[in-house]
């Protein structure tokens, strides 16, 4: 594997492994989804099914996307086409995000540390993968 593949896939394998945190609030008590919304200054988690399994779908979702990162993580040499899709993908969801997280009311600093970083990231993603098809 070259360098740069190598590199990628460790930037594949540290997303991946922050977003399979998410699978804890899958499985948590709803209590400790309520405590947490209040303490980002959300106010009470809504009563309302809609609400929870939106919360943990989400959360599952972002598991499952962390378990396929961590995967192609281990074969950034031969996944390049997966792992561009990805990276693009990335870039796209990173704005839609921005704007679902302002259309939903959410504080900056929530605004600030999810579409943008998604961006980011997949713009990373794809310049490696870049370097990494090129093997320089």
């Amino acid at each position: 594997m070259n360098p740069w593949a190598r590199r990628l896939g460790l930037v594949l394998r540290a997303i991946g492994a922050v977003c399979m945190l998410a699978l804890v609030a899958v499985f948590m008590p709803r209590a400790w989804i309520d405590w947490c919304h209040q303490r980002l200054g959300l106010g009470p988690f809504p009563v309302a099914p809609v609400a929870e399994y939106l919360a943990r779908s989400e959360s599952f979702l972002y598991a499952a996307l962390g378990a396929a990162l961590w995967a192609l993580g281990g074969a950034a040499d031969r996944m390049g086409r997966a792992i561009r899709a990805v990276g693009l993908g990335m870039v796209v969801a990173g704005p839609i995000f921005l704007l679902i997280d302002f259309r939903s009311g959410l504080p900056w600093w929530w605004m600030a540390g999810e579409g943008p970083w998604i961006t980011v990231m997949g713009l990373v993603i794809l310049f490696l993968s870049a370097k990494a098809r090129r093997g320089r």
